[in-house]
């Protein structure tokens, strides 16, 4: 079962606004656009917490070998979460504009 661990709201240029949540953190972040990515491995996001601009993920644009569908794959790292990995998916009801965190539990 995949837990919801951040809400997001696409914007007209492409970033991402919203709230990642868990039991111990509520921090506001954006998942912007890597404009200057330089190199095929490096992110395609990069995932900042807005309260402090400091940047604690990334994301990489993939491709679901079983479906074929693309997706995001997002990792973040901070003191206080340890490491995170999840993917992006559209928000629960298909609004438009509306994407949620999934959190991929490692086990």
């Amino acid at each position: 079962m995949a837990s919801t661990i951040a809400n997001l709201t696409t914007k007209a240029d492409g970033s991402m606004e919203g709230v990642f949540a868990t039991l111990r953190v509520n921090a506001p972040i954006a998942v912007l656009p890597n404009a200057h990515k330089s190199r095929e491995d490096a992110p395609d996001y990069r995932v900042i917490n807005k309260r402090t601009g400091f940047e604690i993920g990334a994301g990489w644009n993939r491709i679901s070998p079983r479906s074929g569908a693309e997706y995001v794959s997002i990792r973040m790292e901070a003191p206080e979460i340890g490491v995170i990995f999840g993917n992006l998916a559209p928000a629960p009801g298909g609004e438009d504009g509306k994407k949620v965190l999934l959190w991929n539990n490692p086990e």
